[in-house]
């Protein structure tokens, strides 16, 4: 495969070469980057040519990361985690929840190097302290009514970023190779559970969600209530609980 005219190939990630990270994170191939445009892009090229589950793309910096609905996502050197997986999921149902589940799994996986516990903000967002850690971007691919692949973005704040005071980072001095061997697996590991959130899945998300009881002014109006088992928000409202299953989640008090 061509790459991109703007992405720069690196050798190594933090002094750990190549084929040494790919072994210790788990995957089968990985296209490193010391920058490119998009993560995301490169991944769904890879994918479209063939690339196997498990392919990751990774980054030291992006120069147009983005996120949900297309919002762009600072990526500076150095400063986070910028990479994206390639996973070809067969079961549907799966996919409906898959970026809670991802959410779940990269929490766990977080918690030793963040200074708080990792909260979760339906329906992609990892918070710490109540500032943005670290966001999820689920893109599918179909093919015949079956889903060819699935390129999950994942954007991670190391340290802070500067210049946005709802960022929140993981502690001086995390390791992002470290970081990486735990949080890859993890997220290979939910791209491959069935169905739709369990019980289990569905209790400990209510333990880490940053949203439970408070006011909401989008999607809709009302006071969150948690999640289904099929990843919908539960939004009690004056006309009674809805059910949203799209959107961005904006607190009452974050209404500019």
């Amino acid at each position: 495969m061509t790459m991109p005219p703007d992405a720069i190939p690196a050798r190594d990630y933090d002094g750990v070469a190549r084929d040494v990270l790919a072994a210790r994170v788990g995957v089968p191939q990985l296209a490193l980057f010391d920058e490119v445009g998009s993560t995301q892009d490169v991944a769904h090229a890879l994918a479209a040519a063939g690339a196997p589950a498990g392919t990751l793309v990774l980054a030291d910096a992006q120069r147009s990361g983005r996120g949900r609905q297309g919002r762009a996502w600072q990526s500076a050197r150095g400063a986070g985690i910028w990479m994206t997986l390639v996973e070809r999921p067969i079961d549907p149902a799966a996919i409906e929840v898959l970026s809670l589940r991802l959410g779940l799994a990269a929490a766990r996986a977080l918690d030793p190097w963040a200074p708080d516990p990792v909260r979760l903000k339906w329906p992609n967002d990892l918070l710490v302290a109540g500032g943005k850690l670290a966001g999820i971007l689920v893109e599918a691919r179909w093919r015949e009514q079956r889903v060819d692949w699935v390129a999950i973005g994942f954007g991670l704040n190391v340290r802070p970023p500067s210049d946005v005071v709802t960022g929140a980072g993981l502690r001086a001095g995390t390791d992002r190779g470290a970081v990486l061997a735990a949080l890859v697996p993890a997220l290979r590991n939910a791209t491959m559970r069935h169905g739709a959130l369990t019980e289990s899945e569905l209790a400990e998300y209510r333990r880490r969600d940053a949203a439970r009881g408070r006011r909401a002014v989008q999607p809709v109006e009302g006071v969150v209530q948690g999640i289904t088992a099929a990843g919908a928000l539960l939004v009690a409202t004056d006309a009674g609980d809805v059910q949203v299953r799209a959107g961005s989640l904006v607190f009452a008090e974050d209404r500019c």
